[in-house]
């Protein structure tokens, strides 16, 4: 099986009282939530994909983390990742690979990965023969804010647009997909690919209430 969760912020002691405002009485309540969340859900040869900002602890105290995280784990890099991957007591090894962008593939789709939302991404008009969409862009970084606003406009603008491709008679909707995979959309448990869909989904209809 494989996951994908963005911007967990181990140690980021300032997300329980600043932006996030996180229900917890302390960065070790917060750990510890996250880590039985996160273990309750992976298996050891499960597949985790982390889109960025995985801690702000040091390179001991995300070594300590990682020891405790089930499954094989990949990380794109986010702007909050550099202060333990450069830490000379970090273990890298623990990621199967570190990368800033990736393309994969999960189901037969394409998956672009990157930290930072990517509003024009490769393959964004692909839909299958039954017009479902084909690639997916999974990000993190805007966490829950203004700027999710932007990105959700950007997207249900770009979604009213039509478009005829080489392999269709008729113009289509642009099948725009854009999740953000936020910890906490997700109650800091990572997701499958068809589990985000619907978390992205439901979260967009409450939105529009």
């Amino acid at each position: 099986m494989r996951y994908y969760i963005a911007d967990c912020h181990f140690y980021h002691k300032n997300l329980l009282t600043e932006m996030d405002n996180r229900d917890f009485e302390s960065v070790e309540q917060m750990n510890e939530v996250m880590l039985e969340k996160w273990n309750k859900k992976v298996h050891a040869r499960d597949e985790v994909v982390i889109l960025g900002d995985l801690s702000l602890g040091n390179g001991e105290e995300t070594n300590e983390i990682l020891c405790r995280l089930k499954g094989r784990l990949y990380l794109i890099r986010g702007n909050h990742d550099e202060r333990y991957l450069r830490d000379k007591d970090f273990d890298v090894s623990r990621f199967e690979w570190v990368r800033d962008y990736a393309e994969i593939n999960d189901n037969k789709r394409k998956i672009v990965l990157m930290h930072y939302p990517v509003f024009c991404y490769n393959g964004q008009f692909r839909r299958g023969a039954d017009g479902t969409p084909l690639t997916y862009m999974l990000h993190g970084h805007i966490h829950k804010s203004e700027d999710q606003v932007l990105v959700d406009r950007f997207s249900t603008e770009t979604r009213a647009m039509m478009r005829k491709s080489a392999h269709q008679e008729t113009a289509q909707p642009v099948p725009c997909q854009m999740i953000n995979c936020f910890c906490m959309y997700s109650d800091y448990t990572p997701l499958t690919l068809e589990e985000w869909v619907e978390c992205d989904q439901r979260r967009r209809n409450k939105a529009d209430r």
